[in-house]
């Protein structure tokens, strides 16, 4: 049986017999099961979005001498 293995960006997949031989070795590079990590979905408001906008500062009006 196959196990899936991630690092955040990775994904890899090894057998379960070779995860469990080397375990140390996967935990020292990072890679954790992929069942064990489960993201959570935020659904996010329209005014959540718009509260972290930036605004947008008004341009300098540039000032030249008439000769």
């Amino acid at each position: 049986m196959d196990i899936k293995l991630t690092n955040g960006k990775k994904t890899i997949t090894r057998p379960k017999e070779q995860y469990e031989a080397n375990i140390n070795q996967f935990i020292k590079r990072g890679f954790t099961p992929l069942d064990k990590i489960k993201k959570e979905i935020k659904k996010t408001t329209l005014k959540e979005v718009t509260d972290k906008v930036v605004q947008f500062k008004p341009k300098k009006k540039k000032t030249r001498k008439k000769t």
